[in-house]
């Protein structure tokens, strides 16, 4: 006997729809733009907890220092590559009604002679105001912008933020905070680098430098160099040349309760072919940590391929087999100086640096790492 047809059974599934994501509050939105030498970065974020959320982001290639080692100004070419791309920034923040946000330039427009020029014409065609900033806030940026990646361990911490025109260095020594507030006192360095009364266990900044050497700016200087290994040979060289004023420079450094936080597009690419990815994942390389034997395998990894086989690595391609050398001569000349067990990989920098500040600033990040 055939079963009885349950009753309903011919009926349509009801639809159940799934609520869209309510939008933003407008008025909690922050935004952070980063146009440097190389690249154009923004993001858009809303606080969450003693952190935040991205709402949106944009990042392209731009080369605005493009021929600025030569001319000293900005070229037509690259201001409206440029302008282009802060259309889209421009749509993104309307889009997104963001009210508070900080849009900065750093070291091409630090040096470019037509630099105020370029402000105002991005000011006219795009409606954004661009601030140049000095290299200490630069630098003071990529520090607290990293202040999650600081081992409860650490006493003696060196900062690296490898730029497309300039690389930061900061110094900070951290023995006199007790361990759990480590964190916590890189984030108040958002103050500035001088100590400051405090009632709180400080982060001491023992010295800092901006070495007007970048991925671009490096490369720029020794293109006409054609044999691959000595041009490296030759940028780090250079590169080292350049950190003689750096106070901690000749000082031995223990590897025990050191540590050193890389971050730059020269950093995490290094970390991606360490560990073999085929496709970037953000979430394994942010917070990696690798040791000086571990980087210098992979640079030398990259000079065997040479300029060809790098193009041909999907962890490099076409646009950075060139950069990726320049930068891996700075890293190379900074482990030289410093071996470590303990380079922390940051996908992180000055759009983080920029957002933490300003919320910290207006007080609505939760008691927590900051």
């Amino acid at each position: 006997m055939a079963p009885k047809r349950p009753k309903g059974a011919g009926a349509f599934p009801k639809v159940v729809e799934s609520p869209a994501p309510a939008r933003p509050d407008p008025d909690a939105l922050y935004a952070a733009l980063d146009l440097g030498t190389n690249s154009c970065r923004m993001l858009i974020a809303q606080p969450k907890g003693s952190g935040f959320h991205v709402v949106d982001s944009f990042s392209k290639s731009v080369q605005l220092g493009s021929g600025l080692e030569r001319t000293g100004r900005l070229s037509r070419s690259s201001m409206a590559r440029t302008i282009q791309a802060l259309r889209i920034c421009q749509q993104k923040l309307k889009r997104n009604k963001v009210k508070r946000m900080r849009l900065v330039a750093t070291e091409a427009c630090r040096r470019a002679r037509n630099s105020r020029d370029f402000i105002r014409q991005v000011k006219r065609e795009t409606g954004l105001t661009l601030e140049i900033i000095q290299p200490e806030e630069e630098a003071r940026l990529a520090v607290i912008s990293c202040a999650p990646l600081v081992s409860t361990k650490t006493e003696q911490l060196l900062v690296v933020d490898i730029g497309g025109g300039s690389t930061e260095l900061v110094w900070i020594d951290l023995s006199s905070v007790p361990r759990r507030d480590r964190s916590t006192a890189i984030m108040r360095l958002h103050n500035g680098f001088h100590t400051v009364d405090s009632p709180f266990p400080a982060a001491k900044v023992v010295d800092w430098i901006s070495v007007p050497l970048g991925v671009a700016t490096l490369r720029d200087q020794f293109h006409d160099v054609e044999d691959d290994a000595a041009r490296f040979a030759l940028m780090s060289w250079f590169f080292e040349e350049n950190l003689a004023d750096f106070a901690p420079y000749k000082d031995e450094q223990a590897r025990e309760g050191f540590q050193i936080v890389g971050t730059s597009g020269t950093v995490t690419t290094v970390a991606a072919s360490h560990l073999g990815l085929k496709r970037y994942d953000r979430t394994k390389v942010d917070g990696l940590r690798m040791t000086s034997d571990q980087i210098d395998k992979v640079i030398r990894g990259y000079l065997e391929l040479g300029p060809q086989g790098r193009r041909r690595d999907p962890r490099i391609g076409e646009d950075r087999q060139a950069l990726i050398m320049s930068g891996s001569a700075i890293l190379q000349a900074l482990l030289r100086c410093w071996p470590t067990d303990r380079l922390s990989v940051a996908d992180r920098g000055l759009r983080e640096g920029l957002l933490y500040a300003q919320m910290s600033a207006d007080g609505v990040l939760e008691d927590g790492p900051f």
